[in-house]
């Protein structure tokens, strides 16, 4: 059957879109339309697409937990509008149990794909079977049957989606009604890639706000292909404004490949004017410099065009430059943006012939629509407003707000404008410094081989000998002779029993062997035996001494003897829960390092609530955190100002707010230390039973059936829920308190906005928005001296598990690191001041290049630190985490996982990382068991206490294999570099999405080598265990419990009610220091205190925009 229609997506807070990216694909090439709207869709916003686009079916993958409210739910909010008919599709990997599938099945979900059905299928067999349930014929709806409407639109849009589908499938005529509304039909057209659909979003924005009476329909069209017929449908994903109960949004296929629009336009629109829509937007697909077929079709013409027309006389042969009554040059920003509004200004003159008109009223804007507030889109719309109004007689309102606009001035950039080739000036750095050690290796050599000669007494005064010698020391750098010179000394002192060496002033006694059972000496470092200086140099120069620069083998001279790189991680239902969890996993260790992992509501920055898409998410797959006093509670009894605690949150879209929360759950902490210590609790209670009156108190839950909570838990952290430190101590030590904490706490916040919008899609604000956040958070640190803190860690997890190899992540990683970089020193920050706050997180999975990421990332970092950064030492020093993959989690033989992953944490062990998570061999299926995840901090905890070599400090120094791998690996990362430098550094890539496709791609391939057997993965595609029971619903699961998810529904509520009028305040301030550009971070450290995670975010969402999807 032809002309079947799909809605693609992931499920709400969900975003791992990489499948479904993969299927809509294959779905497309098989000849389907697809509607994709991307990743964190909620219930709603997929059943309002749905009907509009008046689908056949929708495809939805869900691997964030909460599936089975979330395909309820969906399904329920079809059939109650009338549209039983809709096909749904899903998946989730192993996150959805067998025995879930069927019950799904039974509520009317069309299938659910079990990794059995994919293997046993393949992605093309399970594709066929998909459009095998599509393929239905959809006739005319009995609009009087249908039932009310459960959703709030201001137009019915099911009558006019399905007379549009009958117009495209059947070619039928609707009989015209005389229609005497004289509406606006507005015609957005423009080259492909230009950004029409993000100005159609802003342009629908403004008319909604400017207008809240007033109704739009967007029809927007995309080419079918020739081949197949199939088509991406492309638009919805950007827009954001079309959530609206004013605004109805219909995609069209081309159905031919001879035009920008579609056969049935004309008739799409008398629909539209006939259902009483007050506008009509049409926008074409992307048209070449002699399409101005819209023209014909709509009263008001716009052309949205980018600067990179070429030269000048190329907009001569533009036609639409003749017809438009508006143009945009959008993407503004780019070279030329500026020569581009004089240019298109002289020919819009010439088209029009308007000799003696002002440039300045031309309507020509200079537009950066990715842009959320920006000034040149606000100009355009009301300029558009202008033009309405005097054509059809109508009374569109303009903005109520003022704006900066200014077409002879372009914005500053994220970026400096002189530093765009950052990227290749790294490049350049680091192969200028490859030669010149490969030189100076060779100069050594030559030299060493002089002075072994010259050690023959009969040929010591050989004058051509000593004159040659002479001259190829000349040659050697003083830096190489200081190398050749200390390095006897240096091998003795490593030789010795033990080393004594300072670390800030303070002087440390090393021991330097260690005793086998077999009574073996062994060495913690090992030497290299080199004689030969050219050698000595070298090693020096690309490897040295672990501690000592490049860092190749750690930035640390020695480990920490009481600390390992364990960290402990929990994510699970309520703060208690999960708290309970980490009382566990620390109990008896030296040092605690805690790794928390949130669930998907807060991920994406909203407060827990009934909804039942959002309820089933509450909780599941991590940690429910809404407010300051979930924070205090999650952390409650462990010390957060202790030097031997520190906390990884793992976080990116609203990492602000839960760093801010934070920070005061650690000053809150000390604040209460305070009051202990000075006998203060007597007039402190009093204090809190004034400001709470008739409020309920927040309350910690014991969760423990069997012991009393002052068995397990010392109370620190829960004294103080309910109110902050400054409401209950004087001012003065309040502020000591808190400069205290802020310059000693120690943890790592993931917070890495730019592989969100590369890979993972955690993103809830517009990039340049959230990137702003970013460098207020890192401006706050600088002024408050925070010292111990990462406030980025910035990662190629999400990367690797989006589908990227181990290089791709690698090279994305450090990219997007040097990124930050220069956007920091472009905000003003001193390298310095700033650096030392930075880490990595990389994946560890089976590849080979694996065994030396770490090394590869230390040695490219530190060089360009130093020689182009002129960065001191510490900033020097690449830190990083590794978490063991979660892509090589598989649900089939899932105790097999514990293998992969031990082998995958020796991997990081040898290669010094700084801290490691194992993980779980259960979370290919669930959120980890309390079994299992003990058994994935015994394999770290084996490694270390038990093996052997790893009391070697430098265990991987001086293989053949370490050596190779470590020059192709940094070899491969340049040459992405370049790849990446030439498509306009990080940002430029990110716009042309390079990153996303580049990491789709090698996510295909390997999951394509995966289902072919070309990649054994044992246990899942060889090595079967036949007579094995694989009923994996047997397998111990955790799904938060309607106990904890209504608990936090209850306290973010009572929150809510308790601070009324001081979070009103609080929001009112935060969105005034956004708007005037003043730092954000600094009011959200007091706003979290009044302010939930989700009111936050829609106050910020308000001015900052939210995020802008892509495909």
């Amino acid at each position: 059957m032809k002309n079947i229609r799909i809605l693609t997506s992931t499920s709400l807070f969900d975003g791992h879109d990489a499948s479904i990216n993969i299927m809509r694909r294959v779905l497309q090439e098989k000849g389907v339309e697809i509607i994709h709207l991307g990743h964190n869709r909620s219930a709603l916003e997929i059943v309002t697409a749905a009907i509009e686009e008046d689908v056949h079916g929708i495809a939805i993958t869900s691997y964030q937990g909460g599936h089975m409210e979330f395909f309820t739910y969906l399904r329920t909010l079809l059939n109650e509008n009338g549209y039983q008919h809709v096909k749904i599709v899903g998946g989730g990997g192993g996150t959805i149990l067998p025995k879930e599938a069927l019950q799904l099945e039974k509520l009317g979900i069309s299938k659910i794909y079990l990794p059995e059905d994919g293997l046993k299928l393949g992605i093309e067999g399970m594709i066929d079977d998909v459009i095998r349930i599509c393929g239905y014929e959809l006739k005319a709806l009995q609009t009087k049957k249908l039932p009310a409407l459960s959703f709030e639109k201001k137009i019915d849009p099911r009558n006019v989606a399905r007379q549009i589908t009958l117009l495209q499938n059947n070619g039928v005529q609707k009989t015209k009604k005389k229609i005497s509304k004289n509406i606006p039909i507005i015609g957005l057209t423009g080259t492909g890639g230009a950004g029409k659909s993000t100005v159609c979003d802003r342009l629908i924005q403004y008319f909604t706000i400017a207008n809240p009476s007033k109704t739009i329909a967007i029809v927007s069209i995309d080419p079918s292909k020739r081949k197949t017929g199939g088509a991406l449908l492309g638009d919805r994903i950007r827009m954001n404004a079309i959530n609206h109960s004013n605004v109805f949004m219909r995609s069209l296929a081309t159905r031919t490949d001879k035009s920008s629009i579609s056969d049935s336009i004309d008739n799409v629109i008398a629909l539209c004017k006939e259902e009483g829509f007050d506008a009509v937007i049409i926008e074409t697909a992307g048209v070449g410099q002699n399409d101005a077929s819209i023209v014909d079709h709509v009263t008001v013409p716009v052309y949205v065009m980018t600067p990179e027309f070429g030269a000048p006389t190329q907009l001569e042969k533009i036609n639409m430059i003749d017809y438009a009554q508006i143009i945009a040059i959008n993407k503004f920003d780019r070279t030329g943006g500026l020569d581009a509004i004089i240019d298109v200004r002289k020919q819009f003159r010439r088209s029009h012939h308007s000799w003696n008109a002002d440039a300045a009223t031309m309507p020509i804007f200079g537009t950066i629509a990715s842009n959320y507030n920006d000034p040149g889109i606000q100009a355009m719309y009301n300029c558009l407003v202008d033009i309405v109004n005097e054509q059809h007689a109508v009374a569109w309102k303009k903005l109520a707000w003022s704006f900066d606009y200014n077409p002879n001035k372009t914005p500053p950039s994220l970026l400096s404008t002189n530093r765009k080739n950052y990227l290749g000036e790294l490049v350049e750095v680091i192969r200028k410094n490859n030669q010149w050690i490969a030189e100076q290796k060779s100069i050594a050599s030559k030299w060493y081989c002089f002075q072994e000669v010259l050690t023959d007494s009969s040929l010591s005064k050989e004058k051509k000998l000593l004159e040659a010698n002479q001259l190829i020391e000349q040659k050697v750098d003083d830096q190489v002779k200081a190398i050749i010179k200390e390095w006897p000394q240096t091998a003795k002192a490593y030789q010795q029993n033990s080393l004594e060496y300072d670390i800030n002033g303070k002087k440390i006694k090393q021991v330097l062997n260690f005793e086998t059972q077999s009574g073996t000496t062994i060495q913690k470092v090992q030497l290299p035996k080199f004689k030969d200086w050219g050698d000595i140099a070298e090693w020096h120069l690309k490897e040295n001494l672990p501690g000592f620069f490049p860092y190749t083998n750690g930035v640390f001279k020695f480990k920490q003897g009481n600390e390992d790189p364990t960290r402990m991680f929990a994510g699970e239902g309520c703060p208690e829960r999960t708290n309970l969890r980490f009382h566990f996993l620390s109990k008896g260790q030296s040092a605690i390092r805690l790794s928390t992992a949130f669930d998907s509501v807060t991920l994406y920055g909203h407060d827990p609530e009934k909804r039942l898409d959002v309820f089933g998410k509450v909780g599941n797959a991590g940690v429910s955190i809404a407010t300051i006093d979930d924070l205090k509670k999650l952390y409650s009894g462990l010390d957060l100002n202790s030097k031997s605690t520190s906390v990884s949150m793992t976080i990116n879209g609203p990492a602000p707010i839960l760093m801010a929360q934070f920070f005061n759950a650690a000053i809150d902490q000390a604040c209460e230390k305070y009051i202990t210590e000075n006998k203060l609790w007597p007039q402190v209670n009093k204090i809190i039973k004034q400001l709470i009156k008739e409020n309920e108190r927040p309350e910690y839950i014991n969760l423990t059936k069997d012991k009393p909570l002052q068995e397990w838990h010392n109370g620190l952290g829960l004294k103080l829920l309910g109110v902050s430190g400054d409401q209950v101590l004087p001012l003065e030590v309040y502020n000591e308190i808190k400069k205290n904490v802020l310059s000693s706490v120690r943890g790592t916040l993931q917070a890495d906005i730019l592989k969100e919008d590369q890979a993972q899609n955690t993103c809830i604000f517009s990039t340049e928005f959230a990137l702003k956040m970013m460098g207020d958070v890192q401006a706050y640190f600088a002024e408050n001296k925070v010292r111990h803190f990462y406030s980025i860690s910035i990662s190629g997890y999400h990367i690797a598990e989006a589908g990227a190899n181990p290089i791709t992540q690698l090279a994305f990683t450090l990219a997007n690191g040097f990124t930050y970089v220069e956007y920091f020193i472009n905000r003003g920050i001193a390298i310095d001041d700033f650096c030392h706050n930075l880490s990595f997180f990389f994946s560890n999975g089976m590849d080979p290049e694996y065994a030396v990421i770490g090394r590869v990332a230390r040695r490219i970092w530190s060089r360009v630190l130093k020689y182009k950064y002129n960065a001191n030492e510490r900033s020097q020093k690449l830190k990083y985490h590794i978490q063991t993959s979660g892509r090589s989690l598989h649900a089939q033989e899932i105790n097999f996982n514990d293998i992969r992953t031990t082998l995958q944490a020796l991997y990081a062990i040898y290669d010094q990382c700084n801290s490691l998570h194992t993980n779980a061999y259960d979370e290919a299926i669930t959120t980890p068991t309390e079994e299992s995840v003990r058994r994935a901090l015994a394999i770290q905890l084996i490694i270390n206490k038990e093996l052997g070599t790893t009391k070697v400090e430098n265990f991987q120094q001086g293989s053949f294999l370490i050596t190779e791998l470590t020059d192709l690996v940094e070899e491969a990362v340049l040459a992405e570099f370049d790849r990446i430098n030439q498509r306009g550094g990080v940002l430029g890539a990110m716009e042309r999405m390079y990153q996303r496709t580049k990491i789709q791609e090698e996510s295909l391939a390997y999951e394509t080598k995966k289902h072919n057997g070309e990649i054994p993965i044992i246990g899942v595609n060889s090595f079967l265990n036949m007579t094995e029971d694989k009923n994996i619903d047997q397998q111990a699961i955790f799904r938060s419990s309607n106990f904890e998810q209504n608990l936090q529904i209850k306290n973010v509520t009572s929150f809510k009610k308790r601070n009324k009028e001081q979070s009103k305040t609080y929001l009112n301030q935060l969105q005034q220091a956004a708007i005037n550009n003043e730092n954000i971070f600094a009011i959200l450290m007091e706003a979290v205190k009044y302010c939930s995670l989700g009111q936050i975010s829609n106050a910020l969402y308000q001015i900052g925009g939210k995020y802008s999807r892509n495909l």
